[in-house]
């Protein structure tokens, strides 16, 4: 069996295991990392909506649990290459799994069905890790939130800069900021293929202008300069959210 198989084969764990794995997260994260959450007041008070955050590292998912402090289920790549050291994690908090090139119809009914139960769900819009800067999202995140009608919370993780295990060799504990935003949506989608993907990508770039809103201006990639930030930012009070980044460097 491929390890690709094998990951084709992963499922989010039960929900009392992502709760146990969340508070040994907290812990493990409070004494390996300096984490700091902003924004807790915008979390929704219960379920379901969907959490939209930039990738720029492989633990990213790590410091979302520790920031929402609540079971998530995340979509994954099954393509991804894991190394060793960090398939624990997989095993034990699970996800499902996901084409990264075309969304499956087992995806998206496990993805449906998590939803319907109430559950949080967690993906990264752009669906890998390259560079320091935001990319154009996949359609998945806007999908799912139109056809189940849910909200999304625009979450973004800063701070690593090169592989977390890079720190810990070291002896050095990261400063990472979690920043959380206003929850938006849901949208609704035309009848019309050509219109329903056209709107996708309008919408898929409002998500990805949210979570720029919570990030550092030199991580914004193709959305440099895109005015819609700065709106973001002033409805996530963005003057605060600058001064958290200045004390991060």
């Amino acid at each position: 069996m491929s390890f690709r198989t094998k990951l084709d084969l992963i499922r989010p764990s039960p929900k009392w295991m992502r709760y146990l794995s969340g508070f040994l997260g907290l812990f493990i994260g409070a004494l390996l990392a300096k984490i700091t959450v902003k924004g807790r007041q915008h979390i929704p008070k219960k379920g379901p909506f969907i959490i939209a955050s930039n990738h720029f590292n492989l633990i990213d998912a790590f410091f979302i649990v520790y920031a929402l402090r609540r079971p998530i289920v995340f979509i994954a790549g099954s393509d991804q290459i894991i190394d060793w050291f960090n398939i624990w994690a997989v095993w034990l908090y699970g996800f499902i799994p996901a084409n990264r090139t075309r969304l499956a119809p087992s995806t998206i009914k496990m993805a449906s069905k998590s939803l319907k139960e109430g559950e949080i769900l967690g993906i990264f819009p752009e669906g890998t890790i390259e560079g320091r800067g935001l990319r154009k999202p996949k359609p998945g995140v806007v999908y799912f939130s139109t056809m189940d009608k849910v909200p999304i919370l625009p979450v973004s993780i800063y701070g690593l800069h090169e592989s977390f295990w890079r720190y810990l060799i070291r002896g050095v504990r990261p400063k990472v900021i979690a920043q959380i935003g206003k929850p938006f949506g849901p949208y609704s989608l035309p009848k019309s293929k050509e219109k329903k993907e056209e709107i996708l990508k309008v919408i898929g770039d409002k998500v990805m202008c949210r979570i720029a809103a919570l990030l550092p201006s030199e991580t914004h990639g193709i959305y440099t300069d895109d005015p819609s930030i700065e709106k973001y930012k002033q409805k996530n009070k963005g003057n605060l959210i600058s001064k958290s980044f200045r004390k991060s460097k």
